[in-house]
């Protein structure tokens, strides 16, 4: 694979990573999974074929591109991560109710 498709390939990422950022600010969680996957794909070829070192315009352009994509990638992280928290907290207190129900012999009400 060639130097221009490899930044081919970051652009397409790229546009999954700003797809990614909406579906996460929309809270569309099965969305972000499906376009994170899209990119892990993405990601996997040119693990796979990146052989070239890019030069002059088309590196400027590759930079421009990675630098793009971690922002989106800090954004995405931004909303997800106090969402997961919240999650996390949410899932443990569940899982408290069950296993004082359990010991205590209760009604579980969740």
């Amino acid at each position: 694979m060639n130097s221009q498709e490899v930044v081919s390939l970051y652009e397409a990422i790229a546009v999954l990573t700003d797809e990614m950022v909406v579906a996460a600010r929309n809270g569309n969680w099965m969305q972000l999974a499906t376009l994170e996957n899209a990119c892990a794909q993405h990601i996997a070829t040119i693990k796979r074929s990146e052989s070239e070192i890019a030069e002059g315009a088309v590196r400027e352009r590759k930079i421009k591109v990675i630098q793009k994509i971690l922002a989106d990638d800090r954004a995405i992280r931004n909303i997800t991560e106090p969402w997961m928290a919240t999650l996390s907290m949410q899932i443990s207190s569940v899982k408290t109710k069950r296993k004082l129900a359990d010991a205590y012999g209760t009604t579980r009400s969740s």
